[in-house]
């Protein structure tokens, strides 16, 4: 699926293939300036142009060249400018105002020497710094160009190589994935995102911590009405006060964004216009092969998986009589769960239209999740040595996006749910963080407690998941079509108002719908299978896996599933070819629309494919263009059916339609 800015871009570079070369070379040349390089986005930028050239829109020695000469000139003249103006940069803004940056650059070029120039081209901290330090350090040129030229080579090559080879198997991501690819990068985008958020606020309040305790301080002294509630939690003589201020500040802040999106949420009387659009974006992302998977990462909160988890680590805190920890850990539980239900039967928020009865405002699952997790980690987490006390909070933000996630791909809750559930969790969490911190002051052993709980943890899961997916995708299956049609006027005309196409961006996959059937497809399965066709059952996970056998004949080699308004098919015939590397296919899928007298309506794809290894990495049938073979062949293999035969409006594409359960009449001739 192309972004439009993708294919506006590869028009513009087929019409401009010099002025290409130009704009990579002034991508790695920002990149590698001074200052300009911590700013300009160089992995993206050189990651579309790779693609670029993996779909042959540009030449990849050209665009390797081009690239290499901007990093090179640019580190040239960021070397120029340490030469020239020496430690004077020093002096000079921004570097006055941020001295790391420098300080770094030079700690790595004096521990290093010359390899820093190759390490550095690598490490986006540093890269745009270190030629400015080798400039002023005096470092010869002879000695700074050959293994500036040699990085540079290596930094363009290694840049452009994953979206040179992704570019290169387009099709073959598209067939094995069809939406997965984008389904798992969306996900690993947003773990990624909630991992770096939580680190980073973690390390800027450990490194601010003091100022802040200082501040506070101040602060409370001159608003003694209101300062001595403060003043219980920032005490300097305890050692807690740093965490506890970080919590009450974390507090507040959360405080703020969860009334403000419950104002949000109740003056608009529903969920917000956002809501809506990333519903339907992810609703369109639904495929066979990520369908159970999210199914099973959305089963993680339920209380099969974090209910053993929970009691385990209160069975452990009660045996070492750590009474006040096992009430805390309680209260976050029973009361988390009261709280939660109490606010889900106070707010009546409309469910998405995918999502069946249970399912409200706030998510009940990521709200726990979030509780559980988060709390757990401040249980934990001041027992943990140094900057490894981050790391239970990382877990918890991780499990909840996923959770959170999966449950939006599910069509389960709105955005804003799953927000709120989050906030509300955390909000909660932090009030008795604050409540337990400033009570309990013995530490105690916690690796057991953590082991225990994470272990058990990641057992349930793995228990309940599989046995829970599959009862879960029901509940959130596709509705029932709501267009009712007349048999006779679909005959006649309404067959024309049904896609002609499948609904793809890509123009790759809008694979014509020529076939249109009234009634069950079991008598039209049993004539094709008469005339040589063969079911093919749907392909999962195992099947996918299993095309990079080289050992498996290309016959047995599996058709991976392809999807119709999120729906996968329900019916996948297969017949061979003339040739070894050639067959035909038929999917059929249910119809956006039934009949009124209860007869079901269907929506079919005749495809010739041709078997092809991209990257001689596996063996993939892909849809070949349409020569019209695979239709003739299922028109004359269904002619024992009432068929007619016709033109779509939408594109003039021959659109077979039949009835099953009507024999066709002796003069048809079809």
């Amino acid at each position: 699926m192309e972004p439009a800015w993708i294919e506006s871009a590869t028009a513009w570079i087929a019409a401009h293939p010099i002025a290409a070369g130009a704009v990579i070379f002034l991508i790695a040349f920002c990149d590698a300036l001074v200052i300009l390089g911590i700013v300009v986005p160089a992995l993206p930028l050189l990651f579309a142009v790779g693609a670029l050239v993996g779909l042959g829109h540009i030449n990849g020695p050209y665009a390797l060249a081009c690239a290499t000469l901007g990093a090179f000139f640019g580190d040239a003249l960021s070397y120029w400018v340490g030469r020239r103006w020496g430690v004077q940069l020093r002096g000079r803004w921004p570097f006055s105002r941020y001295p790391q940056w420098l300080d770094r650059g030079e700690a790595m070029f004096r521990r290093h020497g010359s390899k820093s120039i190759v390490i550095a081209r690598f490490v986006g901290a540093v890269r745009p710094f270190v030629p400015a330090i080798a400039g002023m350090l005096h470092m010869p040129l002879r000695r700074y160009a050959l293994p500036s030229v040699g990085a540079c080579v290596a930094w363009s090559a290694l840049f452009l190589a994953p979206g040179w080879v992704l570019g290169a198997s387009y099709d073959a991501v598209a067939a094995v994935a069809d939406r997965l690819a984008i389904v798992l990068g969306a996900l690993v985008l947003a773990v990624a995102l909630v991992w770096a958020c939580v680190l980073y606020t973690w390390r800027w309040f450990a490194a601010h911590a003091d100022n802040l305790l200082a501040r506070a301080l101040y602060w409370t002294r001159h608003h003694p009405h209101l300062g001595r509630y403060a003043a219980a939690l920032i005490d300097p003589n305890r050692p807690e006060s740093p965490s506890l201020l970080m919590l009450a500040v974390c507090l507040l802040a959360i405080s703020w964004a969860w009334f403000t999106l419950l104002a949000t949420l109740l003056a608009s009387g529903g969920p917000l216009v956002i809501d809506h659009r990333i519903h339907e974006f992810m609703w369109g992302l639904r495929n066979p092969l990520a369908d159970r998977l999210m199914a099973g990462l959305a089963s993680l909160g339920d209380a099969a998986v974090l209910g053993p988890a929970a009691a385990v680590a209160l069975g452990y805190l009660l045996w070492r009589k750590r009474w006040m920890a096992a009430a805390h850990w309680l209260a976050a539980i029973v009361f988390g769960l009261v709280l939660t239900a109490l606010l889900e039967a106070a707010i009546d928020m409309p469910r998405p239209p995918t999502a069946p009865a249970g399912f409200g405002f706030p998510s009940v699952a990521v709200t726990m999740c979030t509780i559980v997790f988060g709390f757990f980690a401040v249980l934990i987490a001041r027992e943990l040595p140094g900057r490894t006390r981050v790391w239970p909070y990382l877990l918890a933000g991780a499990v909840t996006t996923v959770v959170g996630f999966a449950r939006l791909y599910l069509g389960a809750h709105w955005p804003s749910d799953l927000v709120g559930g989050t906030l509300f969790g955390i909000l909660w969490l932090l009030v008795l963080g604050i409540a337990y911190r400033r009570h309990v002051a013995r530490s105690f052993w916690m690796r057991p407690l953590a082991w225990l709980f994470y272990v058990t943890f990641s057992v349930a899961a793995l228990w309940h998941a599989p046995r829970s997916a599959d009862a879960l995708l029901a509940k959130f299956a596709a509705a029932t079509p709501t267009t009712m049609l007349s048999p006779d006027e679909w005959w006649q005309r309404d067959w024309a108002t049904l896609p002609a196409q499948r609904n793809e961006r890509d123009l790759r996959r809008r694979w014509p719908l020529d076939l249109q059937v009234a009634g069950p497809l079991a008598p039209l399965r049993a004539r094709l299978e008469a005339q040589g066709w063969r079911v093919q059952p749907q392909a999962d996970w195992v099947d996918t896996v299993g095309l990079l056998d080289d050992d498996t004949p290309s016959h047995e080699q599996p058709v991976l599933p392809a999807t119709l308004d999120a729906q996968a098919e329900a019916l996948l015939l297969l017949r061979d070819g003339a040739h070894e590397d050639e067959q035909y296919a038929l999917r059929l899928w249910p119809a956006p629309a039934v009949l009124d007298d209860g007869t079901p309506l269907w929506l079919g794809s005749s495809q010739t494919l041709r078997l092809t290894k991209p990257l001689d990495a596996a063996a993939l049938w892909l849809p070949a263009p349409g020569d019209g073979q695979a239709h003739a062949l299922v028109r004359a293999a269904l002619a024992d059916f009432e068929a007619t035969e016709a033109p779509h409006p939408q594109g003039g594409t021959a659109v077979l339609r039949l009835r099953t359960g009507v024999p066709a009449p002796a003069n048809s001739g079809q």
